[in-house]
């Protein structure tokens, strides 16, 4: 682990309305706290990074328990980025997935991070979104 940051793997005492703004500080996605505190405690396994009492980190995964998961909300504070936290969060999270196939979306651009990690694309992936005219247009879907 870097030097001078924690790894909490619980929602025991996480600020959501924290956890939001980091979100939207990687662009990913403006839900509320409320929103967010919902999806991550439905959540099979969450990571959150700290420095001191700073969350700059987090992220999750949703599993089935046997062969198939999904892996969400990965991002790191801008300011903190490139110091080796995403792939902390990552490679956290894929530890307790070990064994099992492991599926999510990539921000665009951020595509090689993953690649780094030994993630391949997919060929076949599909998406039913909530709002795919802004999944077109951010790049996500053709």
């Amino acid at each position: 682990m870097p030097h001078g940051y924690r790894i909490v793997r619980s929602n025991e005492g996480i600020d959501f309305d924290e956890l939001a703004a980091l979100l939207k500080s990687a662009d990913l996605a403006d839900f509320d706290a409320v929103t967010r505190k919902k999806a991550f405690e439905g959540s099979s396994i969450v990571a959150y990074v700290f420095q001191k009492d700073l969350l700059v980190g987090c992220g999750r995964a949703l599993s089935d328990g046997a062969y198939e998961a999904a892996l969400y909300d990965v991002a790191v504070l801008p300011a903190y980025q490139g110091r080796g936290l995403g792939r902390l969060i990552v490679e956290t999270i894929l530890a307790e997935l070990e064994g099992q196939n492991v599926i999510f979306f990539a921000s665009v651009g951020k595509e090689a991070f993953y690649e780094k990690l030994g993630c391949l694309r997919m060929s076949t992936g599909m998406a039913h979104w909530r709002n795919p005219q802004r999944m077109r247009e951010r790049g996500y879907s053709a």
